[in-house]
């Protein structure tokens, strides 16, 4: 029994990757008698240098040091006090003025988007304060403001946001939600809009082939996204925004902590578009009408004494879509050639829980146990064309962490199980299929902060579809000089493509689906799988008395097998394994500085090589710009005593031209170029914060007003041999003005 019980506990999983927060609120007292934040105190474990600073509502956020358990608070012009640490939540702190003033501290906050110099792998963090720069309402707004991720949409009816990274679309990126998968099967192409971005506590962006604990799918990077914590968010937060194309939003969360250990919170999402738009006069709409509740129940357990934490997600989604002609009235015209029309309604369950124990005597030593079910269905049709699919999921992982010496050595070893069954109707031909896969995993990690880490994992999985196969990852990380840091990564991904799911574009057109089997699992065709290779270079320094951040980074992969989607016949859209080669180089350079106090610049220069080998001849990947600009500016005011200030943002991208499908089949009236112009977007917000619970913006997305001309082909004669709407390069919408609240308490 001992064998089997401490086998047991090497294969259960931490579910965190990091150690327990430790938090509370630092407060003064007015001359009123009121208690007011206390803001950028310092905030360290007795006896070391590890600690924080507050935020702008006195709010911190520690990781808890169960050998010190002592926290000491501190802030210019105030006494000092320790306090005992015995709960997670330590509540309001009241710090008492001292008489003399003996040196004067000048503290910043954080950057809201951070490259690290000392982990491993080439990470971007974003937390909250970023998303609040742009009309963030779900995942796919997320990145506007930044140039990690590029946003395109996908066709001119659907309107479905998908994000791109290193030149590959988001099929080939992993999106995980708190480390379990989130977005994937069925939910790719509007899986994006199911995750409101009021929800979302930070965004962890991985290029390049990321971690052997997240599975063997991700090829060209990994996004993963942390929601709010129950125990550390508001008691109450209200978000409602609306613009002029008749898009309004509600966005709320409610908190409560029954204990100090354990939180409960309900989160409300709820959207509605109902404007017939058709600026362009192409008989179609311009944007979809659709209308979207989504709920969440969430609850936290966190007690860093006996070392337990605990998370369970209860998610219920509906979410209804209409496009089309103007004119299209479903209850008459579905599937007829009255007026062509598409209706999309999804309904999704999404349950998931983690248990996780972090040895209190040994904080580096943790394991847990994660799992998640999911259940989407959708029924759909577009014009004439037919599409349901059925995906329920499980997913179950186990692992250990711990050290082997000391905490330079670090490892983690542990297991995985995912199932997965799909049932697609594809107008009168069904499909469906099972997956399951078992694998083990072990990574481990060497960290010298002051010289080289490295991180090496490698996983075996058995999948009754894709076989047996191993996946090698591998990170390496130099420090050269003084903040200067050298990063390169190579790693194996596989995956097998939903070729109907992810590109449900391709029904709104007249093509003809073509799939030339080759005798694989998948539709008659086999499995993907690449190689992913990468160099990065980040350099910090000061110029002038304030930071500037330097970085390039390149990264290359190569297909061994792919699924090509080939557009090139205007009559049809053909699926077949890849014969040749097909390869994507990605090049970035960026360059952030604040040019004054409070004004900061990014800026970032993408440039794009991704090709395929078709049976036509090896072209450039379609509808990919050959570079990217990106520009951010904002400036924030200083903060008054209650916290208020303005903030102002402004970001332009300038995309490149554009490689166009084939066309010339056509007649020469249905006809486009070999390839777009390129052209530039302007967006930009306006914030005024009247205090620390209120504050309203005001903002402009395409402020250029540039659209893509005749973005769908054949448009007044939908249902004929050259109807398609799936060549869109450029946005369909003009100049998009919107304004919003938010309230928090």
């Amino acid at each position: 029994m001992r064998f089997y019980l401490v086998t047991f506990l090497l294969f259960i999983n931490a579910l965190c990757y990091s150690q327990f927060q430790v938090s509370g609120r630092v407060l003064e007292y007015s001359e009123k008698g009121k208690t007011i934040p206390v803001v950028n105190a310092s905030v360290y474990w007795l006896s070391s240098t590890i600690g924080t600073t507050t935020d702008f509502e006195g709010n911190f956020n520690t990781p808890y040091q169960s050998n010190i358990r002592q926290l000491v608070i501190s802030s210019m012009g105030y006494r000092s006090d320790t306090i005992p640490v015995n709960r997670p939540n330590l509540g309001n702190i009241v710090l008492y003025p001292n008489v003399v003033l003996d040196e004067v501290v000048v503290e910043k906050e954080v950057a809201p988007i951070q490259k690290s110099l000392f982990k491993v792998q080439n990470v971007v963090a974003v937390d909250s304060r970023e998303m609040l720069k742009a009309a963030c309402c779900n995942l796919s707004e997320s990145f506007e403001t930044n140039p990690t991720v590029d946003v395109n949409v996908s066709d001119a009816i659907l309107g479905a946001k998908q994000i791109q990274m290193l030149g590959l679309n988001s099929p080939y990126l992993m999106f995980t939600q708190e480390n379990m998968p989130s977005i994937r099967g069925a939910s790719q192409v509007f899986g994006l809009s199911f995750t409101p971005g009021s929800w979302i506590e930070s965004i962890q962006i991985t290029k390049g082939a990321g971690s052997v604990l997240n599975g063997f799918e991700s090829i060209s990077g990994h996004i993963n996204t942390e929601l709010m914590k129950p125990l550390i968010d508001k008691r109450f937060f209200l978000n409602m925004y609306a613009n002029n194309y008749e898009r309004y939003e509600f966005n709320s969360r409610f908190n409560h902590n029954i204990t100090d250990e354990l939180g409960v919170g309900l989160y409300v999402h709820a959207n509605l578009r109902n404007g017939y738009i058709d600026d362009n006069g192409d008989s179609f709409l311009d944007t979809p009408l659709a209308n979207q509740v989504n709920l969440m129940n969430r609850w936290q357990y966190l007690n860093p004494e006996n070392g337990w934490v605990a998370y369970a997600n209860i998610q219920y989604l509906a979410d209804d879509k209409e496009m089309g002609q103007t004119d299209f009235d479903p209850d008459t015209d579905k599937l007829t050639t009255n007026a062509w029309g598409s209706e999309i309604n999804t309904s999704r369950l999404d349950l998931s829980a983690k248990l996780g124990y972090v040895f209190p005597d040994l904080p580096y030593q943790s394991f847990g146990f994660q799992t998640a079910y999911s259940a989407h269905d959708q029924d759909s049709y577009y014009g004439l064309n037919l599409y349901d699919i059925n995906h329920k999921s499980f997913y179950s992982n186990l692992i250990f962490n711990s050290i082997i010496g000391s905490t330079q050595h670090k490892f983690k070893t542990g297991v995985s199980y995912t199932h997965d069954t799909f049932g697609e109707m594809v107008n009168t031909t069904a499909y469906g299929r099972t997956d399951n896969s078992v694998g083990a995993f072990f990574e481990y990690t060497f960290d010298n902060l002051e010289g080289l880490g490295f991180e090496a994992g490698l996983r075996a999985d058995h999948h009754n579809n894709l076989g047996n196969f191993l996946t090698p990852r591998f990170h390496l990380r130099y420090s050269l000089w003084d903040k200067a840091t050298f990063r390169a990564s190579f790693g194996r991904g596989k995956r097998d493509a939903n070729i109907f799911a992810e590109n449900q574009q391709l029904f709104a057109s007249s093509r003809q689906i073509v799939i030339d089997e080759s005798g694989g699992n998948y539709y008659g065709l086999d499995p993907e799988k690449a190689w992913n290779y990468g160099v990065s270079f980040i350099q910090k320094l000061y110029v002038w008395n304030r930071v500037l951040d330097f970085s390039v980074d390149f990264y290359r992969t190569q297909f061994e097998d792919q699924i090509v989607v080939d557009w090139e016949n205007p009559r049809e859209i053909s699926f077949y394994n890849l014969e040749g080669k097909s390869y994507s180089n990605s090049l970035q350079i960026d360059l952030n500085y604040e040019v004054l106090q409070d004004f900061h610049l990014r800026s970032t220069y993408k440039f794009f090589d991704v090709a395929t080998d078709y049976t036509s001849g090896t072209l450039d990947k379609p509808l990919q710009p050959s570079y990217r600009f990106f520009v951010n500016l904002s400036y924030e005011t200083p903060k008054i005593r209650e916290g208020g200030q303005w903030r102002f943002d402004f970001t332009t991208n300038w995309l490149g031209r554009q490689r166009l499908p084939n066309t010339t089949a056509n007649p020469e009236e249905f006809q486009l170029p070999s390839h777009s112009s390129s052209y530039m977007l302007m967006n930009a917000q306006v914030t005024k914060v009247f205090s620390n619970k209120f504050e309203c913006y005001v903002g402009g997305e395409n402020m250029g007003n540039f659209t893509q001309d005749s973005p769908i082909l054949s448009s007044n004669d939908s249902f004929g041999t050259y109807f398609d709407s799936t060549l869109l390069y450029a946005p369909v919408l003009r100049s998009t003005y919107y304004a919003g609240f938010r309230y928090k308490i």
